[in-house]
């Protein structure tokens, strides 16, 4: 893209995708134009051209004219398949970043307590995940330079990752219309080498996300229930995170981030086997920072060693 840095590992890719996309296109378009204004020439009104009408088949040109821009276009989709699942698939240790989009601003909180407001703070060189959730309509975290742009729902969760290549600020903005305020929902996405950036963590350290969950787990009286003491008969949430779930209907499910936030704010949504249907939803009691630190703290109670150290 003219005029815009790469400055994210995608970005190089991104843009020669597009390039290729495009100059082929130009290609079959300046043929398909050639041939069509070489035939409006050659018989237009009054010219000398043969039209007596005999019909000469070429089965070698017409098979090359439909198979190879077929071939060129069918190779282009594979090569953006692969580059979607690579865009989709965050390495296992990608750092996150949790980001609530609302009406009309971001709001970032990490791992360590930090919380931002339409700036977003990450290091040089490291992949980074972010686990986005809306608080009201449907936003889309687009970072031109990164040549990154995701949609953000609410009532769900959706991922975009990346990993900056370039030091500096560069613009993010929303790219969803959302509302009236729609074009000043922006911000910035500030990138610093990994020494800065730990710097900046430890100067705007705050209650860790997990530990926030658990005072909420607490305020909300959740541990009525599910505390491993407690008399109530309810799913034991110690290792829940990433385990598989058997359900009532006799489905499985993947005990994720999205599980979770729906277990609290739509629990009959997919209820437990072996339980009972008797969970209240939180939904319009508490809002969607609440849920990601009550999913942040439950994801520190996994069994997975790796998960754990992501929130200590």
């Amino acid at each position: 893209m003219i005029g815009l840095p790469q400055a994210s590992g995608f970005a190089g890719r991104v843009d020669a995708l597009f390039d290729t996309l495009l100059a082929l296109s130009g290609v079959v378009v300046l043929g398909v134009f050639a041939v069509m204004i070489w035939f409006c020439v050659k018989y237009r009104h009054g010219s000398a051209a043969d039209r007596h009408g005999e019909s000469h088949r070429h089965l070698g040109i017409e098979l090359a004219w439909t198979l190879i821009p077929m071939a060129m276009f069918i190779g282009l989709f594979a090569w953006s398949v692969k580059l979607w699942v690579v865009l989709r698939t965050p390495p296992a240790d990608a750092t996150p970043v949790y980001v609530i989009a609302k009406q009309w601003m971001w709001k970032v909180q990490h791992v360590g307590g930090q919380r931002e407001i339409n700036t977003l703070h990450v290091p040089l060189g490291q992949p980074v995940r972010l686990v986005m959730t809306s608080q009201d309509v449907i936003h889309s975290f687009y970072v031109p330079a990164f040549r990154v742009k995701q949609d953000v729902l609410p009532d769900r969760y959706t991922e975009l990752w990346f990993t900056a290549t370039q030091a500096g600020t560069f613009d993010l903005f929303c790219a969803e219309f959302c509302g009236t305020d729609h074009s000043r929902m922006g911000g910035s996405v500030v990138v610093q080498a990994p020494a800065d950036f730990a710097q900046w963590l430890q100067a705007h350290a705050g209650t860790g996300l997990a530990a926030q969950g658990a005072v909420l787990f607490r305020r909300f009286g959740c541990s009525g229930c599910h505390d491993p003491h407690s008399g109530v008969h309810a799913p034991d949430l110690d290792g829940l995170y990433g385990s598989t779930v058997p359900l009532d209907d006799g489905s499985q499910v993947r005990a994720d981030e999205r599980y979770l936030h729906d277990s609290i704010m739509l629990p009959q949504l997919q209820v437990a086997a072996g339980y009972a249907p008797v969970m209240p939803s939180y939904q319009g009691r508490i809002d969607e920072s609440d849920v990601l630190a009550l999913v942040a703290y439950l994801k520190s109670r996994s069994t997975h060693p790796e998960i754990v150290d992501e929130y200590r």
